[in-house]
């Protein structure tokens, strides 16, 4: 019998070790200050690095801990059914923009494997998005006429080399895969070896826009720059950008397993509910199968566990399954129109720069947004850049994702202050959690495996929405902006940056 994983562990992390660094512990100055420890940032501070600039890199808590080691990994200008809708909102110039600036993202990774030789087990594959559903398939259509439009290479299909049903499907050529984690440490190693500071635990809290921008971390210590580059999901500092209402979190999930059936290659996802993505890694010279998706907006959707079951079923049926290897989560950021957010946080704030709303496809918009963020602070003229640029507008995407985004953050935060269950807090057993009235105070509490309760109040540091439990990470969730706080209170995830009160168990 083969045992399905009780805790959740990224493959990736499992399987690389990246060196640890100190926590800041002066104030320093530099040219340029890097936010974020994940893809976007540590490639951020590589290319500025290559340039000649003084820069650090600081993470919150470790490096590659976040998204990145998280992630799908695929390398692909293929985010989806996307094209259609880029041409039809932005016109086609923007449009063939959009996927020659992912292109080169690609490309970057390509280069930068070759340049410094890194066995991140690399490969090129075709991308197929796929559907079984008859409604996809005139918008899986259009989605092949823009491509003809824009000149990408890529065939219409009626099936793929997976036996599953299949009424549609799109392919796109020469996309590519690999360990992401593997090729990041390269990186880290570089940056490293060339002087770039990098420090962990160091939480940027606050900006102090003087002459130089100050920033300011959790431990009061000053960085001095020119430029702050912030690569975090939301935006640690935002003061007039409002990003927490422009932007939405999802989760998704993602199991490793050892299949019964060989795989035929290639990377695949559908475009319809209940989402499914899959791809083959090698790994040790074993052939494994990661299988995706089960997407949900942050806090919200049916217990965890249950989109793990799902995807557990549909992997048995679809490949057989001969061992169960790792499970693991993520959240992703998307932005109104799907477009990232790639520049300067405002028009007034020309030196705070941020990068974020990556989606799903963050490998190749990460390395785009280095180069855009490098451009910009070199004052090098770059095409994309407004295409790109966090202070755009859109009207048509923009104000309806806006509006149903934020009344469905209404929604939750009303309804969620009364949703309260009727359970004993004495009867909760043991890797089980609920929510609780206790004078007066919604609070939820978690009892361990070995017995011991920990009880929070459950009301978001950020906005005051209420938090649902997640059962299948163990952590409280924000359904209305996607904040996360572990059993304990501390911030997992932002836009939150306070930490939930502690609630005595004596009450």
């Amino acid at each position: 019998m083969q045992y399905f994983p009780q805790t959740p562990q990224s493959l990736w992390i499992e399987t690389e070790t990246i060196p640890h660094f100190p926590t800041l512990k002066e104030d320093i100055s530099v040219d340029v200050a890097v936010i974020g420890g994940g893809i976007a940032g540590i490639t951020t501070a590589y290319v500025l690095m290559q340039e000649g600039l003084k820069v650090v890199l600081i993470d919150a808590d470790e490096l590659l801990k976040g998204t990145t080691g998280h992630t799908t990994a695929k390398i692909t200008a293929q985010h989806g059914l996307v094209y259609h809708e880029l041409i039809k909102h932005f016109g086609k110039e923007k449009a063939e923009m959009y996927f020659k600036a992912n292109q080169e993202g690609a490309e970057l990774i390509q280069t930068t494997i070759e340049k410094l030789n890194i066995a991140c087990s690399y490969d090129q594959h075709t991308a197929y998005i796929y559907t079984n559903a008859q409604e996809y398939v005139k918008k899986i259509e259009q989605e092949y006429a823009a491509y003809n439009k824009l000149h990408i290479k890529g065939e219409l299909k009626d099936d793929i080399p997976i036996n599953i049903p299949v009424k549609a499907a799109i392919t796109m050529e020469h996309q590519a895969q690999f360990h992401p984690l593997t090729y990041m440490h390269a990186l880290v190693k570089q940056l490293d070896q060339q002087g770039v500071m990098i420090f962990e635990h160091t939480e940027a809290i606050d900006i102090k826009e003087e002459k130089n921008i100050k920033v300011i971390t959790k431990n009061d210590k000053t960085i001095s720059c020119t430029y702050v580059c912030s690569c975090t999901h939301f935006p640690f500092y935002d003061r007039a950008g409002l990003y927490f209402s422009r932007l939405y979190a999802e989760r998704s999930y993602l199991l490793a397993i050892k299949p019964i059936k060989a795989f035929p290659g290639g990377m695949y996802v559908n475009v319809e509910n209940p989402t499914r993505t899959f791809r083959e890694i090698i790994h040790h010279n074993e052939k494994l199968l990661l299988v995706g998706g089960e997407n949900h907006k942050a806090g919200q959707g049916s217990l965890e566990m249950q989109h793990y079951e799902a995807l557990r079923h549909f992997a048995k049926n679809t490949f057989g399954i001969e061992q169960y290897l790792y499970r693991w989560s993520t959240q992703d950021l998307s932005t109104l129109d799907n477009v990232p957010y790639i520049g300067p946080m405002t028009k007034k704030h020309p030196n705070i720069l941020i990068a974020t709303g990556f989606k799903k496809w963050g490998m190749t918009t990460s390395h785009l947004a280095a180069m855009l963020l490098r451009d910009y602070i070199l004052g090098k003229r770059n095409s994309y850049n407004e295409l790109f640029s966090p202070i755009r507008f859109e009207a048509a995407p923009m104000v309806r994702t806006f509006l149903s985004t934020n009344l469905d953050v209404a929604k939750h935060f009303v309804k969620d202050k009364f949703d309260l269950q009727n359970q004993n807090i004495c009867e909760l057993q043991k890797d089980e959690a609920a929510i609780f009235r206790i004078k007066g105070k919604r609070a939820g509490a978690y009892k361990d495996k070995n017995g011991k309760l920990f009880i929070v109040d459950t009301t978001c540091t950020h906005l005051g929405c209420e938090l649902q439990w997640n059962s299948g990470d163990r952590t409280w969730d924000c359904p209305c902006h996607g904040s996360r706080f572990n059993i304990t209170g501390e911030v997992i995830e932002g836009p939150a940056k306070h930490p939930l009160t502690i609630l005595n168990i004596e009450e």
